[in-house]
Parts: structure tokens; C-alpha cells; sequence
């Protein structure tokens, strides 16, 4: 029985070894500057710098904008994707490809698994984020498009740990240059950030809004006018 095992500790050993996973390779590839047509009739058209992410060298995602450190392990990066819109009879059904902002990835360094995050409210074209350690705050737009809130969301939770009602989206037409109460990131501007404690700023058309930020839990510190309490 001895000499069996020690003939087959060797074995057992090169078998660890070989079924260890390997260490994968993230990374970022070359910078494509393309345009994104937004407007309510979309055409105005908006330069964005899309990088496309490498596993193990092979193309995985298009994000755009900068990525952030969550951990050491594990970093957030907004995903940018190319849509056909091209008409059901147009000749040869030859597609034309045009550029979306899509959501968030998270991606894992130790096991190159990338994922897309969930965010309440998320509006892929209004909602500017900002973020901070393993939260982030942005500006969520209801179903029905007609209701802002200020939303901060933690990676791992489902349910968003602040959602405040910030009033009604301003519609296009609701007075001011209309059309740009209509391009992206009009309607609230990427969220501001504190620590010691953290605190999150919010600044829809000019009121600002201001939260302490504090494990699962939100505390309102100032308000504007027409805070509506939570949602």
C-alpha cells in the first residue's frame, strides 16, 4: 500500500499542476475614435474613444470611457457596442453598423470572467456615473422615462442603496435650448464624491442634492428644492 501511494504521489502532484489554472491576460487594445449620433432624431453626431478589452488575447468587449479599480482583483469599465441599423429592405441587407454607450462591465482579473452589471434605473443614454470604491451613483430614469432619481447602487446588491426621487425629466421642449435637454448626460451630470465620510453630491439642473453614504444605508445631509424622499 506504502509503494502504491508513493508511486502515485508524483502523479497526483503533476496533476495539480497541470490542472492549476493559468494566469489570464486582460488588457485594453488601440483607441478607435467613432461617432455616436444622439438628439431626439439623432443627428447630432458625438465623437467617443472606444477601446476594445482583450482576454487571453481574444476580443471580448468595446468599452468607452475610463476604467476604475474596484479591488485588486476586480475593475468596472462601460461597455460600447455597435448596433445594425440598417432597414429591412435595404439592398444586399448589407448592415450598417452604428455606435451605442451600453452599460457597465465588471471584470475579474483572477478568472477573466466579465460580467454586465445590473443597475436600477440605469438610462444608458441620460445616466452619467461616478464611482467610488465599490458604489456608484448616477441619475436613474423611471420606466415610463418621465421621472428622474438619484441613485447609488453597490456592486453585489440588488437593491440600490439610495433611490430619491429628484422630480420630473425635463422634456425637450420645457423651455432653455431644447436641444440640449436632449443629448446625453443633459439631464444630471456625473454625480460628485467625499470620504470622511462618504458623502455623494447630486446637481440636476443646477439643485443640488447631497447624501451620506454609510455601509447599505443613505442619509440625506442636504436637499433641494422638490426632494421627494425615497422611492
Amino acid at each position: 500500500m506504502r509503494n502504491f501511494l508513493r508511486a502515485l504521489s508524483p502523479l497526483l502532484l503533476v496533476g495539480l499542476l497541470f490542472g492549476a489554472g493559468k494566469p489570464h491576460v486582460i488588457g485594453f487594445g488601440k483607441t478607435i475614435s467613432a461617432k455616436w449620433l444622439v438628439g431626439a432624431d439623432e443627428s447630432h453626431p458625438v465623437e467617443i474613444k472606444v477601446r476594445p478589452l482583450y482576454i487571453d488575447t481574444r476580443l471580448k468587449e468595446f468599452t468607452v470611457g475610463p476604467s476604475h479599480d474596484v479591488t485588486d482583483h476586480l475593475f468596472v469599465v462601460r461597455r460600447a457596442f455597435r448596433l445594425n441599423d440598417a432597414l429591412p429592405d435595404q439592398r444586399n441587407n448589407a448592415p450598417i453598423w452604428q455606435w451605442e454607450r451600453g452599460g457597465w462591465l465588471l471584470v475579474d482579473r483572477v478568472s477573466g470572467h466579465v460580467s454586465q452589471l445590473a443597475l436600477p434605473e440605469f438610462d444608458t443614454y441620460y445616466s452619467a456615473s461616478s464611482w467610488y470604491r465599490d458604489y456608484v451613483a448616477y441619475c436613474g430614469v423611471s420606466d415610463d422615462g418621465e421621472k428622474l432619481y438619484a441613485v447609488v447602487a453597490q456592486i453585489g446588491q440588488r437593491k440600490a442603496i439610495l433611490k430619491k426621487s429628484l422630480g420630473p425629466v425635463a422634456a425637450p421642449d420645457a423651455g432653455g435650448d431644447s436641444a440640449k435637454d436632449d443629448l446625453p448626460d443633459s439631464q444630471c451630470p456625473a454625480p460628485s464624491w467625499e470620504r470622511q465620510p462618504a458623502r455623494v453630491t447630486f446637481v440636476p439642473k443646477g439643485k443640488a442634492f447631497t447624501y451620506s453614504i454609510r455601509g447599505h444605508d443613505a442619509e440625506v445631509l442636504t436637499a433641494g428644492d422638490g426632494e421627494q424622499g425615497t422611492e
